[in-house]
Protein backbone atom coordinates (compact mmCIF):
# COMPACT_ATOMS: atom_id res chain seq x y z
CA UNK A 1 0.00 0.00 0.00
CA UNK A 2 1.46 3.37 -1.08
CA UNK A 3 0.24 6.87 0.84
CA UNK A 4 0.36 9.76 -1.70
CA UNK A 5 -0.79 13.60 -0.84
CA UNK A 6 -3.12 15.36 -3.47
CA UNK A 7 -4.90 18.14 -3.74
CA UNK A 8 -7.36 19.82 -5.77
CA UNK A 9 -8.46 23.69 -6.20
CA UNK A 10 -12.32 24.63 -5.96
CA UNK A 11 -12.08 28.39 -7.03
CA UNK A 12 -9.78 29.97 -5.15
CA UNK A 13 -9.67 27.56 -2.06
CA UNK A 14 -7.63 24.02 -2.05
CA UNK A 15 -9.00 20.69 -0.87
CA UNK A 16 -6.03 18.44 0.65
CA UNK A 17 -6.22 14.48 1.00
CA UNK A 18 -4.28 11.33 0.74
CA UNK A 19 -4.73 9.14 -1.79
CA UNK A 20 -3.66 5.16 -0.95
CA UNK A 21 -3.22 2.97 -3.71
CA UNK A 22 -3.09 -1.21 -3.12
CA UNK A 23 -0.38 -3.49 -3.70
CA UNK A 24 -0.55 -4.52 -7.36
CA UNK A 25 -0.70 -3.43 -10.94
CA UNK A 26 -4.07 -2.55 -10.97
CA UNK A 27 -6.29 -1.17 -12.13
CA UNK A 28 -8.41 -1.12 -9.07
CA UNK A 29 -12.17 0.25 -7.82
CA UNK A 30 -11.90 3.23 -5.77
CA UNK A 31 -13.25 5.10 -2.90
CA UNK A 32 -13.73 8.47 -2.27
CA UNK A 33 -14.36 9.06 1.85
CA UNK A 34 -16.26 11.61 2.89
CA UNK A 35 -16.13 12.62 6.63
CA UNK A 36 -18.45 13.35 9.35
CA UNK A 37 -19.63 16.89 11.28
CA UNK A 38 -17.64 19.67 12.41
CA UNK A 39 -14.08 20.08 12.16
CA UNK A 40 -13.47 16.34 11.29
CA UNK A 41 -10.37 16.05 9.04
CA UNK A 42 -9.63 13.65 5.96
CA UNK A 43 -8.61 10.61 9.08
CA UNK A 44 -11.83 11.35 10.52
CA UNK A 45 -10.20 13.33 13.69
CA UNK A 46 -11.26 15.81 14.99
CA UNK A 47 -9.64 19.16 17.29
CA UNK A 48 -12.81 18.28 19.62
CA UNK A 49 -11.96 15.11 20.80
CA UNK A 50 -9.07 13.55 22.29
CA UNK A 51 -6.74 10.96 20.23
CA UNK A 52 -5.71 10.68 16.47
CA UNK A 53 -6.43 7.28 15.55
CA UNK A 54 -9.30 8.55 12.97
CA UNK A 55 -11.84 5.45 11.44
CA UNK A 56 -10.93 6.65 7.78
CA UNK A 57 -7.08 5.80 7.92
CA UNK A 58 -7.76 2.68 9.22
CA UNK A 59 -10.87 2.03 6.95
CA UNK A 60 -8.45 3.14 4.14
CA UNK A 61 -5.78 0.42 5.30
CA UNK A 62 -8.49 -2.24 5.22
CA UNK A 63 -9.42 -1.23 1.44
CA UNK A 64 -6.10 -1.33 0.10
CA UNK A 65 -5.31 -5.25 1.73
CA UNK A 66 -8.59 -5.60 -0.19
CA UNK A 67 -7.43 -4.35 -3.46
CA UNK A 68 -9.39 -1.52 -3.12
CA UNK A 69 -8.08 2.17 -3.19
CA UNK A 70 -8.96 5.08 -1.89
CA UNK A 71 -8.87 9.05 -1.32
CA UNK A 72 -10.05 10.94 2.04
CA UNK A 73 -9.43 14.26 2.34
CA UNK A 74 -9.63 16.91 5.01
CA UNK A 75 -12.68 19.08 4.45
CA UNK A 76 -12.16 23.54 3.29
CA UNK A 77 -11.91 24.63 7.23
CA UNK A 78 -10.22 21.71 8.43
CA UNK A 79 -6.66 20.40 8.56
CA UNK A 80 -3.38 22.20 8.69
CA UNK A 81 -4.26 25.30 6.22
CA UNK A 82 -8.08 24.86 7.82
CA UNK A 83 -8.64 28.33 9.85
CA UNK A 84 -7.36 30.29 6.50
CA UNK A 85 -9.41 29.26 4.32
CA UNK A 86 -12.67 28.66 6.32
CA UNK A 87 -12.09 32.36 6.67
CA UNK A 88 -11.69 33.07 2.93
CA UNK A 89 -15.06 31.25 2.42
CA UNK A 90 -16.89 33.06 5.26
CA UNK A 91 -20.49 33.70 4.37
CA UNK A 92 -20.44 31.17 1.34
CA UNK A 93 -20.08 27.59 3.19
CA UNK A 94 -23.28 25.50 2.28
CA UNK A 95 -24.14 22.43 1.24
CA UNK A 96 -23.24 22.71 -2.44
CA UNK A 97 -20.15 23.73 -1.34
CA UNK A 98 -19.79 20.55 0.48
CA UNK A 99 -20.98 18.32 -2.45
CA UNK A 100 -18.54 20.19 -4.58
CA UNK A 101 -15.78 18.67 -2.53
CA UNK A 102 -17.16 15.40 -2.88
CA UNK A 103 -16.95 16.17 -6.66
CA UNK A 104 -13.25 17.48 -6.58
CA UNK A 105 -12.21 14.13 -4.91
CA UNK A 106 -14.23 11.92 -7.27
CA UNK A 107 -12.27 13.77 -10.54
CA UNK A 108 -9.25 13.66 -8.91
CA UNK A 109 -9.74 9.71 -7.90
CA UNK A 110 -11.14 9.00 -11.82
CA UNK A 111 -7.71 10.63 -12.90
CA UNK A 112 -5.24 8.23 -11.42
CA UNK A 113 -4.10 5.36 -14.22
CA UNK A 114 -4.34 2.93 -11.43
CA UNK A 115 -8.15 3.10 -10.50
CA UNK A 116 -11.07 1.94 -12.81
CA UNK A 117 -12.99 5.37 -13.31
CA UNK A 118 -16.19 3.57 -13.97
CA UNK A 119 -15.86 1.63 -10.41
CA UNK A 120 -15.71 4.62 -8.12
CA UNK A 121 -17.77 4.67 -4.86
CA UNK A 122 -18.48 7.34 -2.45
CA UNK A 123 -18.18 6.22 0.99
CA UNK A 124 -19.38 8.93 3.71
CA UNK A 125 -19.76 8.70 7.23
CA UNK A 126 -22.60 10.91 9.36
CA UNK A 127 -23.33 14.11 7.46
CA UNK A 128 -20.88 12.83 5.23
CA UNK A 129 -23.56 10.54 4.01
CA UNK A 130 -25.65 14.06 2.58
CA UNK A 131 -22.68 14.96 0.87
CA UNK A 132 -22.69 11.84 -0.71
CA UNK A 133 -26.22 11.55 -1.81
CA UNK A 134 -25.47 15.43 -3.13
CA UNK A 135 -22.95 14.64 -5.41
CA UNK A 136 -24.77 11.44 -6.66
CA UNK A 137 -28.17 13.75 -7.41
CA UNK A 138 -26.51 16.40 -9.13
CA UNK A 139 -25.47 14.46 -12.23
CA UNK A 140 -21.90 15.21 -12.01
CA UNK A 141 -19.19 14.35 -14.38
CA UNK A 142 -17.78 11.00 -12.32
CA UNK A 143 -21.28 9.90 -10.99
CA UNK A 144 -20.58 6.66 -8.13
CA UNK A 145 -20.95 3.25 -9.02
CA UNK A 146 -22.34 2.47 -5.83
CA UNK A 147 -22.66 4.52 -2.47
CA UNK A 148 -21.90 3.23 1.54
CA UNK A 149 -23.75 5.16 3.97
CA UNK A 150 -21.81 5.26 7.01
CA UNK A 151 -24.47 6.14 10.20
CA UNK A 152 -26.88 8.10 7.71
CA UNK A 153 -29.71 10.34 9.69
CA UNK A 154 -32.68 8.64 8.79
CA UNK A 155 -34.74 11.96 9.44
CA UNK A 156 -34.21 15.92 9.60
CA UNK A 157 -30.71 16.49 11.04
CA UNK A 158 -32.63 18.42 13.41
CA UNK A 159 -35.03 15.82 14.29
CA UNK A 160 -31.39 13.69 15.10
CA UNK A 161 -29.87 16.80 17.12
CA UNK A 162 -32.81 17.00 19.18
CA UNK A 163 -33.07 13.52 19.96
CA UNK A 164 -29.66 13.60 21.40
CA UNK A 165 -30.40 16.34 23.52
CA UNK A 166 -34.00 15.08 24.88
CA UNK A 167 -31.50 11.67 25.96
CA UNK A 168 -29.22 14.16 28.05
CA UNK A 169 -32.15 16.11 29.31
CA UNK A 170 -34.05 13.60 30.38
CA UNK A 171 -31.42 13.07 33.45
CA UNK A 172 -32.42 16.75 34.87
CA UNK A 173 -35.74 17.72 37.23
CA UNK A 174 -36.50 20.86 34.66
CA UNK A 175 -35.53 18.82 31.53
CA UNK A 176 -38.88 18.88 29.42
CA UNK A 177 -38.87 23.02 30.20
CA UNK A 178 -35.41 23.24 29.07
CA UNK A 179 -36.66 21.29 25.54
CA UNK A 180 -39.37 23.81 25.19
CA UNK A 181 -37.18 26.40 25.45
CA UNK A 182 -34.79 24.72 23.07
CA UNK A 183 -37.31 24.39 20.57
CA UNK A 184 -38.51 28.11 20.55
CA UNK A 185 -34.51 29.06 19.68
CA UNK A 186 -34.73 26.41 17.17
CA UNK A 187 -37.84 27.66 15.38
CA UNK A 188 -36.77 31.01 14.99
CA UNK A 189 -33.46 30.01 13.96
CA UNK A 190 -35.32 27.92 11.27
CA UNK A 191 -37.11 31.60 10.40
CA UNK A 192 -34.08 33.19 9.69
CA UNK A 193 -34.17 35.42 12.93
CA UNK A 194 -31.51 35.16 16.02
CA UNK A 195 -31.61 32.21 18.49
CA UNK A 196 -31.61 34.37 21.03
CA UNK A 197 -30.84 31.21 23.38
CA UNK A 198 -32.39 31.63 27.25
CA UNK A 199 -29.32 31.61 29.86
CA UNK A 200 -31.46 29.16 31.33
CA UNK A 201 -30.36 26.55 28.48
CA UNK A 202 -26.96 24.68 29.82
CA UNK A 203 -24.34 26.63 28.79
CA UNK A 204 -23.25 24.12 26.20
CA UNK A 205 -26.71 24.05 24.08
CA UNK A 206 -26.48 27.81 24.17
CA UNK A 207 -22.90 26.84 22.46
CA UNK A 208 -24.77 25.02 20.14
CA UNK A 209 -27.08 27.45 19.52
CA UNK A 210 -24.67 30.54 18.73
CA UNK A 211 -22.76 27.83 16.13
CA UNK A 212 -25.28 27.30 14.38
CA UNK A 213 -25.88 31.05 13.51
CA UNK A 214 -22.14 31.77 13.37
CA UNK A 215 -21.06 33.71 10.16
CA UNK A 216 -19.16 30.54 9.43
CA UNK A 217 -21.47 28.34 9.65
CA UNK A 218 -24.07 30.39 7.23
CA UNK A 219 -26.17 29.42 5.06
CA UNK A 220 -25.15 26.12 5.53
CA UNK A 221 -25.86 24.97 9.43
CA UNK A 222 -30.21 26.37 8.09
CA UNK A 223 -29.53 24.34 4.93
CA UNK A 224 -28.18 20.83 7.41
CA UNK A 225 -30.85 21.73 9.75
CA UNK A 226 -33.38 20.21 7.28
CA UNK A 227 -31.60 17.31 5.38
CA UNK A 228 -33.14 14.20 5.65
CA UNK A 229 -31.57 11.29 4.70
CA UNK A 230 -34.06 8.90 3.85
CA UNK A 231 -35.49 12.06 1.23
CA UNK A 232 -32.45 11.84 -1.06
CA UNK A 233 -32.24 7.90 -1.02
CA UNK A 234 -35.17 7.58 -3.54
CA UNK A 235 -33.41 10.09 -5.61
CA UNK A 236 -30.07 7.34 -5.95
CA UNK A 237 -30.39 4.59 -8.89
CA UNK A 238 -27.44 2.89 -8.08
CA UNK A 239 -26.13 0.05 -5.54
CA UNK A 240 -26.20 1.62 -1.74
CA UNK A 241 -25.24 0.06 1.35
CA UNK A 242 -26.79 1.40 4.49
CA UNK A 243 -24.73 0.42 7.48
CA UNK A 244 -26.17 1.77 11.22
CA UNK A 245 -24.15 0.33 14.79
CA UNK A 246 -26.24 -0.68 16.84
CA UNK A 247 -23.82 1.38 19.81
CA UNK A 248 -23.97 3.74 17.65
CA UNK A 249 -25.62 6.82 20.09
CA UNK A 250 -25.52 9.36 17.64
CA UNK A 251 -27.54 8.19 14.81
CA UNK A 252 -30.16 5.26 15.84
CA UNK A 253 -30.46 1.72 14.23
CA UNK A 254 -33.82 2.04 14.36
CA UNK A 255 -35.58 5.51 14.43
CA UNK A 256 -33.00 6.36 11.31
CA UNK A 257 -32.92 3.10 9.72
CA UNK A 258 -36.27 2.66 9.67
CA UNK A 259 -37.17 5.43 8.15
CA UNK A 260 -34.16 4.71 5.13
CA UNK A 261 -35.90 1.31 5.06
CA UNK A 262 -39.13 3.10 3.96
CA UNK A 263 -37.48 4.92 1.53
CA UNK A 264 -35.95 2.08 -0.38
CA UNK A 265 -38.85 -0.14 -0.08
CA UNK A 266 -39.24 -1.90 -3.11
CA UNK A 267 -35.12 -1.56 -3.93
CA UNK A 268 -33.23 -5.12 -4.55
CA UNK A 269 -30.24 -2.69 -4.81
CA UNK A 270 -30.23 -1.25 -1.25
CA UNK A 271 -28.92 -2.89 1.60
CA UNK A 272 -29.05 -2.84 4.88
CA UNK A 273 -26.53 -3.83 7.84
CA UNK A 274 -27.12 -2.68 11.16
CA UNK A 275 -23.71 -4.49 13.12
CA UNK A 276 -24.50 -5.59 16.74
CA UNK A 277 -21.05 -3.99 18.08
CA UNK A 278 -20.13 -0.77 16.17
CA UNK A 279 -20.54 2.67 17.13
CA UNK A 280 -21.28 5.95 15.15
CA UNK A 281 -17.91 5.72 13.63
CA UNK A 282 -17.42 2.20 12.97
CA UNK A 283 -15.55 1.37 15.57
CA UNK A 284 -15.92 -1.84 18.07
CA UNK A 285 -17.82 -1.06 21.32
CA UNK A 286 -18.59 -4.11 23.53
CA UNK A 287 -20.82 -2.33 26.00
CA UNK A 288 -24.52 -2.35 25.63
CA UNK A 289 -25.99 0.80 24.64
CA UNK A 290 -27.75 1.64 27.75
CA UNK A 291 -24.21 1.84 29.38
CA UNK A 292 -23.04 4.60 26.80
CA UNK A 293 -23.01 7.73 27.96
CA UNK A 294 -22.69 10.16 24.78
CA UNK A 295 -19.57 12.65 26.67
CA UNK A 296 -17.39 9.38 27.79
CA UNK A 297 -18.63 7.47 24.32
CA UNK A 298 -17.14 10.04 22.15
CA UNK A 299 -13.74 11.02 23.92
CA UNK A 300 -13.00 7.22 23.42
CA UNK A 301 -14.18 7.16 19.60
CA UNK A 302 -10.22 8.00 18.40
CA UNK A 303 -8.56 6.52 21.65
CA UNK A 304 -5.20 4.53 20.86
CA UNK A 305 -6.79 1.25 21.32
CA UNK A 306 -9.91 1.30 19.46
CA UNK A 307 -10.34 -0.37 16.38
CA UNK A 308 -12.65 -0.74 13.42
CA UNK A 309 -16.02 -2.90 14.57
CA UNK A 310 -14.63 -6.32 12.29
CA UNK A 311 -18.37 -7.15 11.36
CA UNK A 312 -18.81 -3.78 10.09
CA UNK A 313 -15.24 -3.47 8.41
CA UNK A 314 -16.03 -7.11 6.74
CA UNK A 315 -19.77 -5.40 5.33
CA UNK A 316 -18.16 -2.68 3.60
CA UNK A 317 -15.26 -4.30 2.19
CA UNK A 318 -17.45 -7.07 0.98
CA UNK A 319 -20.15 -5.41 -0.48
CA UNK A 320 -17.93 -3.31 -2.74
CA UNK A 321 -16.26 -6.36 -3.71
CA UNK A 322 -19.25 -7.58 -4.86
CA UNK A 323 -19.94 -4.89 -6.77
CA UNK A 324 -16.79 -4.10 -8.70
Amino acid sequence: MVDADVSWQIGSTAVHGTLVRPEGLGPFPGVVMVAGSGPTDRDWNSPLLPGTNGSARLLAGALARAGIASLRYDKRGTGPGGPATLQAMMGRVSMQSFADEVTGAAQTLAAQDFVRRDRIFGLGNSEGTLHVLNHQVGAPEIPFAGLVLAAPPGRPVGAVARMQLAEQAAALPNGDALLTVYDAAIARFTAGEPTAPDPALPQGVQDLLHSLEHPANLPFARELWLADGAALLPRVDVPVLVIIGKRDIQVDWQADGEPLQRAAAGRANVTFRFPEHANHILKHEPRERSQLAAAEVQAGYNAAGAGLDPEAEAAIVEWIQAHV
